[in-house]
């Protein structure tokens, strides 16, 4: 600390007048300290302020210290959002790793059942030397016709039902999601349920409405399969997919379907596997390709990342 003295200085004047008596009494009394003086005398008076400044000088300590401690705390806040990365990235690698061992199980295990469905189901229609052709053409044809019947009602289960009355189910999907999990997966359970009831009558009976239902039943299992590799793995990254994401046309389907979460279109497309048709319609071409572009650079900078390290 150190203080500063400042002064000042007020002149006053002071007039005093004399009369004519009076001054020449004061002469006869101060002859020789008034001779010169006229008869009017001025005094000035003059007062003075003292004004005391605290000036604040940081000691040599301080000035030391204090580029010390903000680096010292950089540093440890540095620390702790790369922390909070890393156990963020584990998370999620670890999230990743459960949803990929429960689509793996459970494609296996359906696919091997509809294979298997399909074996038996046909070595009956066989046996005997007597080929029913009509209902061996009915299961495969419908098995086509469910396959892509399931997309139209999926577009439209999605835009009434989903963002109308169950979007509190739904809503879950458009949120960032916490755990492997989210409650709109229930829907995939849902959607099985007719598919295991049409295999299990086809299989279990012979004829050709139950051929037909066992075509329905293996048309939307295929679609279900189809529908979780392209959507849960190619779009939202919840798995990898593999060579999957070097497809052209499925590479267009995911970023039309990237498009859906950014509600541009107001919710266009709302349809998976023929999204890119959807977006066509309401005018969305020179958006998709915008999209395709960013997640072609993404993808490779997230490739070239992963063979770096």
């Amino acid at each position: 600390m150190a203080a500063g003295l400042s002064t000042a200085v007020t002149f006053k004047p002071l007039h005093r007048s004399f009369s004519s008596s009076s001054s020449s009494d004061f002469r006869l009394r101060h002859p020789k300290s008034l001779s010169g003086f006229s008869p009017s005398l001025r005094f000035k008076g003059f007062s003075v302020c003292y004004v005391v400044e605290e000036r604040r000088q940081n000691s040599p300590i301080e000035n030391d210290e204090r580029p010390e401690s903000t680096s010292s705390t950089t540093a440890i806040d540095a620390e702790y959002l790369a922390l909070r990365l890393a156990e963020k990235l584990e998370r999620k690698k670890s999230e990743r790793s459960t949803y990929l061992i429960a689509a793996v199980l459970s494609s296996f295990g359906i696919t091997s059942m509809a294979v298997m469905a399909v074996y038996y189901r046909f070595s009956w229609q066989m046996e005997g030397g007597e080929i029913s052709m009509l209902e061996m053409f009915g299961t495969f044809a419908l098995s086509v016709g469910a396959a892509v019947g399931m997309e139209f009602w999926a577009r439209w289960a999605h835009r009434a039902l989903w963002h109308a009355s169950l979007w509190n189910m739904h809503e879950s999907h458009h949120k960032p999601r916490e755990g492997p999990f989210e409650l709109n997966d229930v829907f995939a359970i849902v959607n099985a349920v007719p598919a295991i009831g049409l295999l299990s009558y086809g299989f279990f009976n012979k004829g050709l409405v139950p051929g037909l239902c066992f075509g329905a039943g293996l048309g939307i299992t295929v679609f279900g399969i189809a529908y979780m590799f392209v959507h849960d793995g190619l779009v939202h990254k919840r798995f990898p997919v593999g060579p999957i994401a070097d497809v052209p046309y499925l590479r267009k389907v995911a970023a039309a379907h990237q498009l859906h979460h950014t509600d541009k279109f107001n919710g266009v497309p709302y349809g998976l596997f023929l999204g890119p048709k959807e977006l066509e319609e309401v005018g969305g071409n020179e958006e998709l390709d915008k999209e395709i572009s960013r997640r072609i650079k993404s993808y490779k900078k997230a490739s070239g990342s992963g063979s770096t390290s």
